[in-house]
């Protein structure tokens, strides 16, 4: 398939080749908590039925009929550079049937892939002026990448029950067990997120323009004043900086967001780029869609444990920090949680330790 370039009003990429991945199971890239979600969905049994019998609830027909008739869908007729970008990315992905796509006229740069039955594409008018080629060809192979993965039935799901709550806000009782499934959702969708960043890299396969279009995303068409180290560096003072309070603060903030913070998105796309799992992908070496029926439940679900229970180990944030030394028994920890929520430097009076002790009793080798 052709892979040429085309302009779109930035910057002219000229064509490359690009290697593709026949048969490749979404399993490849997936983040682990996201597949073992997926996997566990798919393997449950009357999965299929609920969501048949849950689909003449939903808009989709509604939603379709309202991007075929108000936006722009893309063709060898219309926008033609993003049609060749989409044929591409299922050309890579092995993605057999191309999903229909739409340009919607909305200064906000952004894309989402939806549908029940079949999964439908749409991006902003203001995406489209924002990225430059490779930058937007990994937007359109993240949104495959969700296509790939199933990912777009409970985003539309997601979307479906988002606006249910709004309406029935006055019930309370009933509202809050929608927001309850609402929060389950999105925390698994801000997962998902982190999938369709990596096929967009295994579509792009240009790890610095997906490093652009996410700083592009975050602040605007200003490349020039911008700086892939320094906004990886942000990630880096978002993680490890300020005290328990702040670890606090960073949960509420993401609670109600449906995507991971842009910063924090660039960092662990970078991270997976320079893991073994990535590199044997792009040397042919990756799980195929023929094994998806073999895959095991317990062990997606372990898989998921290890990576949250690695990211929690690893983790320079405060409140991690604290996970880690509660689970190994370290002493002190009450002090140490006096300290990360009031900055003291020392324990009060009546915590003060025993005379002839120092001022804690953390045992040798558990030292901050």
């Amino acid at each position: 398939m052709s892979d040429s370039g085309h302009e779109n009003g930035n910057n002219h990429v000229p064509s490359r080749q690009r290697r593709r991945f026949p048969g490749i199971s979404s399993r490849a890239y997936e983040h682990p908590a996201d597949r073992s979600a997926l996997v566990a969905l798919r393997k449950l049994s009357g999965f299929d039925t609920v969501f048949k019998a849950l689909s003449g609830l939903l808009p989709e027909r509604s939603l379709r009929l309202l991007f075929l008739s108000d936006s722009v869908r893309v063709s060898d007729q219309q926008f033609s550079h993003l049609n060749d970008m989409l044929r591409d990315a299922c050309y890579i992905l092995d993605l057999e049937k191309v999903p229909p796509m739409y340009v919607t006229q909305d200064p906000q740069p952004n894309a989402m892939c939806i549908g029940l039955d079949e999964p439908i594409i749409v991006v902003t008018t203001g995406l489209v002026e924002l990225l430059d080629e490779e930058e937007m060809r990994a937007v359109v192979g993240h949104e495959v990448g969700h296509a790939l993965s199933g990912h777009a039935v409970y985003r539309t799901i997601l979307l479906f029950l988002t606006n249910l709550a709004l309406r029935i806000a006055w019930i309370p009782l009933g509202n809050l067990a929608i927001m309850a499934i609402v929060t389950a959702l999105r925390e698994w969708f801000r997962k998902s997120e982190l999938s369709a960043d990596r096929a967009g890299l295994l579509v792009g396969q240009d790890l610095q323009a997906s490093m652009r279009g996410l700083m592009k995303i975050a602040g605007g068409n200003h490349l020039h004043e911008m700086n892939v180290d320094a906004f990886l560096q942000q990630a880096e003072e978002y993680e490890s900086g300020g005290d328990l309070r702040d670890s606090v603060l960073k949960i509420l903030n993401v609670l109600p967001r449906s995507h991971p913070f842009t910063a924090v998105r660039a960092a662990e796309l970078k991270k997976w780029a320079e893991t073994r799992d990535y590199q044997r992908i792009m040397d042919g070496h990756y799980a195929r869609r023929s094994e998806d029926k073999d895959t095991s439940v317990s062990d997606s679900f372990r898989e998921s444990a290890a990576s949250y229970a690695s990211d929690v180990k690893s983790s320079k944030d405060p409140l991690m920090k604290l996970v880690t030394d509660l689970a190994g028994g370290a002493g002190g920890l009450g002090g140490r949680v006096r300290r990360g929520f009031d900055g003291f430097t020392s324990a009060s009076p009546k915590d003060a330790p025993p005379k002839g002790q120092g001022p804690q009793d953390t045992p040798p080798g558990d030292e901050d």
